[in-house]
């Protein structure tokens, strides 16, 4: 088999594998670019009424009576998530009748970030909770095909090979002759709107996948970063780029669990502010808006967060300056910042943002929004032109050669044979 043949023949099995899995994603993905306002449609209740003079509680205050409202749990994260919300992330305590865990009946736990009160709680994803988990479902199955760890590697999967197919799907639009190249290439780039049903579905299939060859190739990426991050994300970020783990930063860290740590909620909240604030002064950035403050009790650290203006995006619930410090001593530990401390941490920043509809405001995530239904499309075309195909190899309806007669499929270039069709042939032999 020729490269180009083999090519061919890889570009359509591949898509074929791809295709259920990219439609399902793609979806999911427009419908996600919105998250937080179909979340307000669907649980308002999770969000507070802001008050006529509002002034947040600081995130250990919110520690505190978070603690106090769920007595068989023990906050180990607390997260501002929205000007109007805060999340919270318990652990179950010990029962002392039993000595086993408490059973907790929730995964996330809201409170008013004004006043302390609880907002909500829910099991995350689970939907015989009704509408108040359609988004974390919606975003499950974007995810992990909300078949947990299975539906995750699964997806993973998907994604390494959607991002190898892209140069396959664009070496296949090439011209096969670099005699007069562009005018060879330029029908690749094209829609003809007055073209018959199989020739409209091929051109939608491949024009619009090399207009938006870049995005796709960051959402094909980004989708590796988020399901098969170890091996394949970090190795090849750490192979390419000045790059570092941050769950080996996390795990090289000494292991301590003690039985409580030396500093309380609100003296590690101030410890925090004050690493912050002096890795500001010594690395030139500025910090503000509190993120988050968690507690790992493995290490017995705390970890600290802020928004700053090394971020790439300013959402609240984005990703800040972090610091990471041991919980009895305040010693510094770690620092991750959004951008400007690593090139492949910094990529990693870009590349989360750009999947998550999290840069350059609302024109974006309607661009998301659209990009989604555009991988479906791709999707659903390149079945049909398949399909097609295989029908025409196996005699039945309109032979693609009577097709090709009428327009609907390019006409053979002059000097290519009998084969090569102009602008490459990609589709026509998927």
């Amino acid at each position: 088999m020729k490269t180009r043949g083999f090519f061919v023949w890889l570009h359509r099995w591949v898509g074929l594998l791809m295709a259920v899995f990219l439609i399902v994603v793609g979806l999911t993905g427009s419908l996600l670019a919105f998250n937080m306002e179909l979340e307000r449609v669907f649980a308002p209740q999770l969000f507070a009424a802001e008050p006529s003079h509002p002034t947040r509680l600081s995130l250990a205050e919110l520690a505190e009576r978070a603690d106090a409202l769920v007595p068989q749990g023990r906050v180990r994260y607390v997260q501002n998530t929205a000007p109007d919300q805060a999340r919270i992330y318990f652990e179950p305590r010990v029962a002392p009748a039993t000595g086993k865990p408490y059973e907790l009946d929730f995964t996330e736990f809201f409170i008013n970030p004004f006043t302390g009160e609880e907002l909500g709680r829910r099991r995350s994803a689970d939907l015989s909770q009704g509408l108040i988990n359609l988004m974390p479902f919606i975003y499950d199955l974007h995810w992990r095909l909300a078949l947990g760890g299975v539906g995750q590697l699964t997806l993973g999967v998907i994604a390494l090979a959607w991002t190898l197919d892209c140069f396959v799907a664009f070496y296949l639009t090439l011209p096969q002759t670099t005699a007069s190249f562009w005018r060879r290439w330029k029908p690749a780039w094209l829609v003809k709107r007055n073209a018959g049903f199989y020739r409209l579905n091929f051109d939608l299939h491949r024009a619009p996948g090399l207009w938006l060859w870049a995005l796709l190739f960051v959402f094909a990426w980004s989708s590796v970063m988020m399901d098969m991050r170890r091996p394949v994300y970090e190795w090849v970020m750490g192979s390419l780029f000045d790059f570092t783990s941050r769950i080996d930063d996390y795990e090289a860290l000494p292991k301590r669990a003690v039985l409580a740590p030396g500093l309380d909620w609100r003296a590690a909240e101030a410890v925090g502010q004050r690493l912050l604030s002096e890795q500001g002064s010594a690395k030139g950035f500025t910090v503000g808006q509190p993120l988050s403050l968690a507690y790992f009790k493995e290490l017995n650290a705390y970890s600290y967060q802020e928004r700053s203006s090394r971020d790439i995006v300013g959402e609240l619930h984005t990703d800040g300056a972090n610091v990471t410090f041991d919980a009895d001593t305040g010693a510094l530990l770690l620092l991750n910042l959004p951008s400007g401390q690593r090139l492949g941490n910094t990529i990693e920043s870009w590349l989360y943002a750009l999947h998550m509809g999290q840069v350059f405001g609302l024109p974006y995530r309607l661009f998301v929004c659209a990009l989604g239904f555009v991988i479906t499309m791709l999707s659903i075309t390149g079945i049909y032109i398949w399909w097609r195909k295989r029908a025409a190899r196996a005699g039945s309806g309109h032979s693609l050669a009577a097709e090709r007669g009428s327009g609907d499929i390019p006409e053979v270039e002059a000097s290519a044979g009998p084969s090569r069709r102009e602008g490459g042939g990609t589709a026509y032999e998927t």
